[in-house]
């Protein structure tokens, strides 16, 4: 067990004179069973992980001593107006949130109030040793508050986009030209009943194979032992390529939807704490690893490291801190003192490192930038959504006849198909030296070939072919 002076010196990060005033998280779910089959859930060991995380975020934000201890926020008791925190109504990201914030603010014990004396003597403890009950905001499909997490789903635009990605020459290309790297996975996957054949096995479904395995790599080695970490790693590569292809183009707004609202979303709750004079102290969203890789892209985090292009590790997070010089004022906050600091965590594992946003060179931007930069990136209303979208959702039709607009002189359905085009040149490249990747990253010991920082996960995840529902 890590003890807290440990934990402390990982998470401290660049620990400089400063003032943190709140802090809005995002994060993907730990270990689960394969999206396959449709009724994936966390596993214990996947709940583990994301209470470990909530718990080093505790270390970080609320603990006494830490340097970037938010101002104000209580250290052990939850109070309810300052913290939020959301869900999709998915049981694995609801699940997910509720580990972390079992982290964040862990049972009482003997603390008040979860014990009291009553008046006849006798000692009242609340159930689990003072378990706290942190309120966990779960958002229904048919809300428009879905679309700060899964902005990506209902999309017609985005789906349109997502078929011309998936019907170009360089992606059939592709397809054709890895199969018979796909297909010699055959006898580890020939159990799996909608597998009938070899030649069920593609680059078109690059994210699946690799899910099966991988989870079969860690819960049933007996299943992966013939596969050789090269092998493993360039699976693992041909999903970084295919899933960053379906989140981001930097040429088809479309494509990253659902990261164009999750920075609304990131923007709207660091507003919230600046105008409420830091009254919100911790946002926590609990979302997928296509908004980490659409993220990296619309913010440029792939020009700070070459790793952002790849998949996330479970239980990875990023966060959003909003801070002033030391010594700055807990109460009304002036935007012209307040700053704010991109971090990403891989996985569980090794501290919290700031990375420069919108291909700039300083690890921070005052708040002037940070919200001209992300305003100029982000979806920040629904009718925004439902007019870029084109979608025919029910909330969607207040707006009357949405979509209509077009972007930059064209219609987003013909930004997509010309997005596609110059996505899938990258694509290619990446497809085209995937078999050189393998010894250029293995090179640097890691296990399984993973790189150190990766990005990822969803509450659902699009193959090339369809989509899987997760």
């Amino acid at each position: 067990m890590l003890t807290s002076a440990t934990l402390l010196s990982l998470l401290a990060g660049t620990a400089v004179a400063e003032t943190v005033h709140g802090v809005v998280v995002f994060t993907r779910h730990g270990d689960r069973t394969t999206k396959h089959y449709g009724a994936q859930s966390l596993t214990s060991l996947g709940a583990t992980q994301n209470f470990q995380v909530g718990s080093d975020y505790r270390v970080r934000y609320l603990a006494a001593g830490s340097p970037h201890q938010i101002a104000g926020i209580s250290e052990s008791k939850y109070i309810s107006s300052q913290i939020y925190a959301t869900a999709p109504n998915s049981g694995i990201l609801l699940n997910t949130a509720t580990a972390f914030l079992q982290g964040l603010y862990p049972p009482l014990v003997d603390l008040a109030p979860a014990s009291q004396i009553l008046s006849n003597g006798t000692k009242s403890t609340s159930p689990l040793n003072g378990y706290q009950y942190v309120t966990l905001q779960g958002v229904k499909d048919n809300s428009p508050d879905t679309i700060w997490i899964k902005g990506d789903e209902s999309c017609p635009t985005l789906d349109a986009s997502l078929s011309a990605l998936e019907s170009s020459p360089h992606f059939t290309s592709l397809v054709a030209s890895t199969r018979p790297f796909y297909e010699s996975f055959y006898p580890a996957l020939q159990s799996v009943s909608s597998i009938r054949s070899p030649s069920s096995l593609s680059f078109a479904s690059a994210y699946d194979i690799f899910d099966l395995l991988n989870v079969a790599r860690i819960h049933n080695t007996s299943t992966t032992a013939s596969i050789s970490d090269a092998n493993f790693f360039q699976l693992r590569t041909l999903a970084d390529a295919a899933e960053f292809a379906h989140s981001y183009d930097a040429a088809d707004a479309a494509r990253s939807t659902g990261a164009r609202t999750f920075a609304g979303a990131v923007l709207a709750q660091l507003t919230k704490t600046v105008t409420s004079a830091g009254a919100l102290k911790f946002s926590l969203l609990a979302g997928s690893y296509d908004t980490f890789l659409g993220f990296a892209g619309l913010a440029d985090l792939t020009a700070a490291s070459a790793d952002f292009f790849g998949l996330p590790e479970y239980a990875s997070t990023m966060a959003f801190e909003l801070f002033s010089a030391a010594g700055g004022s807990t109460g009304v906050l002036s935007k012209d003192d307040l700053h704010v600091r991109f971090l990403f965590r891989n996985g569980t594992e090794g501290a919290l490192t700031a990375f420069p946003l919108f291909g700039g060179k300083e690890e921070s931007l005052g708040w002037a930038e940070f919200e001209r930069e992300m305003q100029a990136r982000a979806i920040t209303t629904v009718e925004g959504w439902c007019s870029a979208c084109r979608s025919e959702v029910d909330f969607c039709k207040v707006y009357g006849e949405v979509g209509a607009k077009k972007e930059g002189g064209m219609s987003t359905a013909v930004a997509g198909v010309v997005g596609a085009a110059v996505t899938l040149g990258v694509v290619a490249l990446v497809g085209g030296f995937v078999f050189m990747m393998v010894r250029r990253r293995g090179s640097r010991g890691e296990k399984g070939g993973i790189p150190a920082q990766r990005l990822g996960e969803k509450g659902s995840v699009r193959s090339f072919t369809s989509e899987v529902t997760v």
